[in-house]
């Protein structure tokens, strides 16, 4: 794959990023020397190679699940500083 400007543009637009100048220039290096490092990986011979499923031989070992006493929803509207009937209101975080 050859890395190009308009590659460049192509993924900082995904990317909602913007490069200038001598930036773009780096980051064309970057990916450059990245694909020069899959095209190694690509040249190793893996054949015989077993796939890799679990990073350890250990088994995990889970607890029992035991089913306990929780807060109903009118106890846990009880507490809350600010609330909807149902719901809790909470300060708006997003501007869309």
């Amino acid at each position: 794959m050859e890395v190009n400007d308009e590659l460049i543009d192509k993924l900082a637009a995904l990317a909602k990023l913007e490069f200038k100048g001598d930036e773009k220039k780096e980051i064309r290096q970057d990916m450059d020397r990245i694909m020069h490092l899959i095209d190694e990986l690509n040249d190793v011979d893996t054949e015989g190679v077993e796939p890799l499923i679990y990073l350890t031989d250990e088994v995990q070992r889970l607890r029992p699940d035991s089913v306990e006493k929780s807060l109903d929803k009118a106890e846990a509207l009880q507490k809350a500083p600010q609330k909807d009937s149902d719901y809790f209101k909470v300060p708006k975080v997003l501007n869309k």
